[in-house]
């Protein structure tokens, strides 16, 4: 519901098609992502996953880019979660909403992971409710309409008029934003029980229905509020759609609840980004005396969780929503394609069976997440390069002109 207002705008309306295409590439990712946790059940998720079955530089360059990805993703949930309680609240100065959310995110992040997981828990059973709320408000304002054309219905999937290829495609790059949270689960192996089976099944579980509750609730946003009409904020659209369904009272519920949503978000986000830095410092490719170290009390890398609210904050003020959205995605992108590359190498080209089946899955999610990296804005590119760059020459600083093993991967214990 958050990146619905910049997603609708981008690809011209057609948001449920985004949604769905997005869902096809992740779920062939979320696959890949499963297979190789059961090979490396180790924090650094794909950082891990590339460095280890292609080549250590390799993974060093996905972890670099998905640093940019992880950090980036509670910065944005601080921007909206500023946003929508400026709602409630529009005499406190943004600012204040912005530290007030980042020092949250990182409080609560810093009491563990039970307590994260329980916290989520209760917030994805409320918003369960508030979805099904909202459902039946546009029920009735649909009932309460008078009779619509023979197009109505199918105008949210493929709307002649305003279809474009090349915005599509677009617009799908930045709702892939939807899925992100599945691949964070495989930077927890080392938390949860048994995560050779249960992170496979947890990740794609999570794609799976995510994908159809989130095409549910924009198909029933498009029958809303036509694509022609323009939102009164973008960020926040998803919140006007459902005072025109429902008056002031379901505005004010589904504010409040994307608020908390998004805090949800944000919080297992942070700790995601926390994960991934500390796996990276685990294996000295960054400092391992900071980003490696592990609270003897809580069992998580408090450094690194303090490290990501500070960049949260620091970026809230820099960037628009969008922007960091884009932004985002380009980190995840580069990350899903060689999530999917290393299973197409482990799984077909070095098993003793070569069995096309296996060969499939992982060679598709590439092609798909390659396309759809493509078609990032040309801002989001530009700023992604940057970043890579800087992290290249921080590895060729690091270890003397290349001369020296960039990445130095430890064996966690073993997990069952």
């Amino acid at each position: 519901m958050p990146v619905y207002g910049v997603v609708s705008e981008t690809a011209h309306g057609h948001v449920i098609t985004t949604i769905l295409v997005a869902m096809v590439a992740m779920l062939f990712t979320a696959v890949s992502y499963g297979r190789m946790a059961r090979a490396y059940p180790s924090a650094g998720s794909a950082y891990t996953y590339v460095g280890r079955e292609l080549h250590p530089a390799l993974g060093y360059v996905t972890g670099w880019s998905m640093a940019m990805d992880y950090m980036l993703n509670p910065l944005i949930c601080t921007i909206w979660c500023s946003k929508a309680a400026g709602n409630f609240a529009p005499t406190v100065p943004y600012w204040a909403w912005c530290v007030f959310f980042a020092a949250l995110f990182s409080a609560l992040n810093l009491r563990g992971v039970r307590t994260s997981a329980r916290i989520n828990e209760v917030l994805a059973g409320a918003m369960l409710l508030v979805v099904g709320v909202f459902l039946w408000a546009v029920l009735r304002y649909l009932h309460g309409l008078p009779p619509q054309g023979p197009g109505f219905l199918t105008r949210p999937f493929y709307d002649p008029a305003t279809f474009s290829a090349k915005a599509l495609f677009a617009g799908t790059s930045i709702a892939a934003l939807t899925y992100i949270g599945f691949d964070g689960i495989s930077t927890l192996s080392e938390e949860v029980e048994n995560p050779r089976r249960n992170i496979m099944l947890a990740t794609v579980l999570t794609c799976l229905i995510t994908g159809v509750l989130a095409s549910v609730e924009v198909y029933a946003a498009q029958l809303v509020w036509p694509s022609s009409l323009k939102f009164p904020d973008v960020d926040t659209a998803y919140v006007y759609v459902a005072g025109r369904a429902g008056g002031p009272w379901l505005f004010s519920l589904v504010n409040a609840t994307l608020l908390v949503a998004t805090i949800g978000s944000g919080m297992a986000s942070q700790l995601g980004a926390a994960r991934l830095l500390y796996g990276m410092g685990r294996d000295n490719a960054l400092p391992k005396r900071f980003f490696g170290a592990i609270s003897a009390r809580h069992g998580i890398p408090a450094n690194n969780v303090l490290f990501v609210g500070g960049i949260s904050l620091a970026g809230a003020f820099a960037m628009s929503y969008e922007m960091g959205a884009e932004m985002l995605n380009f980190g995840a992108f580069i990350a899903f394609m060689g999530v999917n590359a290393a299973a197409f190498v482990r799984y077909y080209l070095r098993a003793e069976e070569k069995r096309w089946t296996r060969a499939v899955s992982p060679a598709l999610g590439f092609a798909i997440c390659l396309f759809i990296w493509l078609n990032l804005g040309w801002q989001a590119k530009l700023a992604g390069a940057a970043w890579m760059l800087f992290g290249i020459v921080y590895g060729a600083w690091k270890t003397r002109g290349f001369r020296a093993d960039l990445v130095r991967f430890e064996t966690p214990p073993d997990l069952g």
